[in-house]
């Protein structure tokens, strides 16, 4: 009897080993994702919905900036990352598995205010916002700001312009349209993910789009650049700006689809809109980026990932709309797939 229960118990022992060997246990697959906070809110909808139709896998993706995340990328530390400034051919050329830039969705970048009573129809001239921004026009009843507003009572209250702290695509697209439409600041701060703002005790600086709509709720008198869905999430009043037809088209989804309508995307599919034609065109809409390397080292990875880009061009683009993003156009999402097979 004795012997007998010696050989249970080690039996039992022996099927318990075998139960949690890894070999006999299929493996759990982790894709990580860091990069851009502008399609944060977006991104992270899609991968919770599309990692319910994955079998042991999950995907994690952390809002850092679009700097950030193309550092993590070339230095290999995340599977995939998101950029609204794309990748230059300097930062391409670092990564010898080879890239694949895909646009996987299209936005507006709002200038979005805070002004006692909570007028809405700011009209900003395209003369007039650059000079915000560079700290020439420092109150809200300045004569440009109100002769445009003239069924507006401008209050004498100073301008505090929030601004990103971190290095960033929304900064990159939003001072590229200002080099593009201003020569004062196209020679002064220039364009970047970074740059050299204006030194001033009214130009602050707070991280990510969610960081910037934070301050600007809590600062009367502030206004900054941000992400249209987080000032539809935030609720925070946004400009109208005058175009290069000068008009002023308010930020919606069909000025956003105006601006795009006509773009024509280049072999690498990469291309900016900095100061659109049109009476409808909203003048800051941008395409943003995922960045995939060619060659993974693992199969499975890859695999995943291009059901990933699929998901997002078909289910995910019907989410677009209701979270204040632009569904890409047909002949942009024919482009993106005919490129999702060089992710190998």
């Amino acid at each position: 009897m004795k012997r007998v229960g010696l050989l249970t118990c080690m039996l039992g022992i022996v099927l318990n080993l075998v139960c949690l060997s890894p070999a006999s246990a299929e493996e759990t697959i982790r894709l990580t994702g860091s990069g851009a906070s502008f399609p944060f809110p977006l991104y992270s909808a899609w991968f919770k919905s599309f990692s319910k139709t994955l079998k042991n896998a999950s995907i994690d993706y952390q809002a850092k900036g679009s700097g950030a995340g193309i550092r993590d990328f070339i230095n290999h530390t995340v599977d995939f990352a998101a950029s609204d400034a794309a990748m230059t051919p300097e930062e391409i050329a670092k990564v010898k598995e080879g890239v694949v830039l895909l646009p996987m969705t299209a936005g507006e970048i709002v200038i979005a205010y805070n002004l006692p009573g909570n007028p809405k129809g700011l009209k900003l001239p395209r003369d007039v916002y650059p000079d915000i921004f560079l700290g020439k026009i420092t109150q809200w009843n300045d004569e440009r700001i109100q002769s445009a507003n003239p069924d507006l009572k401008m209050p004498d209250l100073p301008i505090t312009v929030v601004r990103r702290a971190d290095s960033s695509g929304t900064t990159f697209v939003f001072t590229s349209h200002l080099s593009a439409i201003s020569p004062d600041w196209k020679n002064g701060p220039g364009a970047g993910k970074t740059v050299n703002w204006p030194s001033s005790d009214k130009i602050v600086a707070a991280p990510k789009n969610n960081g910037v709509t934070a301050t600007i709720k809590q600062t009367p008198g502030a206004i900054g650049y941000i992400e249209y869905g987080y000032a539809l999430g935030a609720k925070v009043l946004m400009a109208d700006l005058q175009n290069k037809a000068g008009k002023y088209v308010h930020p919606s989804e069909e000025s956003g689809q105006a601006t795009l309508a006509s773009v024509q995307l280049p072999e690498n599919l990469i291309v900016w809109v900095l100061d659109p034609e049109g009476d409808k065109s909203y003048p800051i809409t941008t395409f943003t980026w995922m960045l995939f390397y060619e060659k993974n080292p693992d199969p499975k990875k890859a695999g995943i990932l291009r059901e990933m880009v699929e998901y997002g061009l078909t289910e995910g683009q019907k989410l677009s709309a209701k979270m204040g993003y632009i569904p890409l156009p047909e002949n942009v999402v024919t482009a993106v797939r005919a490129n999702v097979s060089k992710i190998q």
